[in-house]
């Protein structure tokens, strides 16, 4: 017997597997995911930032445009609630000055928020100081106020009726000084010698090899100077041509030494002579040996009577006596 075999249908082949997408995971994922933070706290950054800037925006629009009344105000006042709010003051610049009087300065406001902060009201109340020569205050937001400061520079201490004040070079008062502190700076006295500072700088810079020897200057009826150097003698200047006397005087010196020799007052207010005057001699018959003044007179020095001042005495200032400096 024969068998008839029957054929199953043929075995079902899987079906092939589809392909599944590769996932891109974007470049700013992958870096914020190698970042040392967590995803909460850099979200928290971002909406700061994002906040800070916008308020920055709204407060620069503010400020250009003027929004008045109330309405600015109080958009000023949101924002200085947000956080925008002087809270820090950073001053630059100052070195003599008194630090808490210009925080002081700064303080001093209707409104602490940035926007309402008034920057020019701020820098012309410090300007009023002498010690301040300018002034820029500006914005640093969110919390910061920045003051830079240019001081003035002390020149010369100016004494008038017994009072010392320090000045700069144009004459600008600065702050009182006591008589037992004066800095070692020019002495100039009497009423209207601090208005002369900037001329009187530049009669020592006629002379500089005197300079040094210079004690006091002293402003005579309001149209010259006497000088009085660090051993004693006065010298009187002319009203015209000043720097040329003082400069003919240091040559004088020089030549044959004037000062520290016994003299107590030179006079060149003639521009012809020289006229110089011992101590204890009668101001109108003093003499002056030429052996004592060093050998042959210079030209110009002459035994002469000392020079009157109107009305026929010695010309003399308002506020004897001075500081030595």
């Amino acid at each position: 017997m024969s068998r008839t075999i029957k054929r199953g249908a043929p075995p079902k082949r899987p079906a092939p597997r589809r392909k599944q997408p590769v996932k891109k995971v974007p470049l700013l994922d992958r870096i914020v995911a190698r970042l040392p933070v967590s995803e909460e706290t850099l979200r928290r950054v971002v909406t700061w930032a994002i906040t800070g800037t916008a308020g920055a925006v709204v407060i620069a629009a503010a400020v250009w445009i003027g929004i008045p009344g109330m309405v600015g105000a109080a958009i000023a006042e949101t924002a200085g609630q947000a956080g925008f709010r002087v809270e820090q003051i950073e001053v630059t610049g100052l070195r003599r000055m008194d630090r808490m009087t210009v925080y002081a300065v700064a303080l001093d406001q209707q409104s602490r928020a940035m926007p309402l902060v008034d920057l020019e009201g701020v820098r012309q109340k410090l300007l009023r100081y002498g010690w301040i020569a300018d002034a820029h205050v500006s914005r640093r937001l969110p919390d910061t106020l920045l003051i830079d400061i240019v001081e003035r520079t002390p020149a010369a201490v100016w004494q008038d009726r017994g009072n010392l004040m320090l000045i700069d070079a144009k004459g600008v008062m600065l702050e009182p000084v006591r008589p037992d502190a004066v800095p070692a700076l020019p002495l100039v006295i009497g009423p209207g010698a601090d208005r002369q500072e900037a001329s009187y700088q530049a009669l020592l810079a006629a002379a500089p090899a005197l300079r040094p020897r210079i004690r006091a200057a002293t402003w005579i009826g309001n149209r010259r100077w006497d000088l009085t150097f660090d051993s004693g003698e006065v010298l009187a200047l002319p009203e015209e041509d000043a720097a040329r006397a003082l400069v003919r005087f240091a040559e004088l010196d020089n030549t044959r030494p004037l000062l520290g020799r016994g003299w107590l007052r030179f006079d060149m207010r003639d521009p012809a002579k020289l006229v110089a005057r011992k101590p204890g001699m009668n101001q109108n018959h003093a003499l002056a040996e030429p052996a004592e003044i060093g050998g042959a007179p210079p030209a110009g020095i002459g035994n002469a009577a000392a020079p009157a001042g109107p009305g026929g005495g010695a010309e003399t200032d308002g506020d004897t006596g001075g500081v030595g400096g």
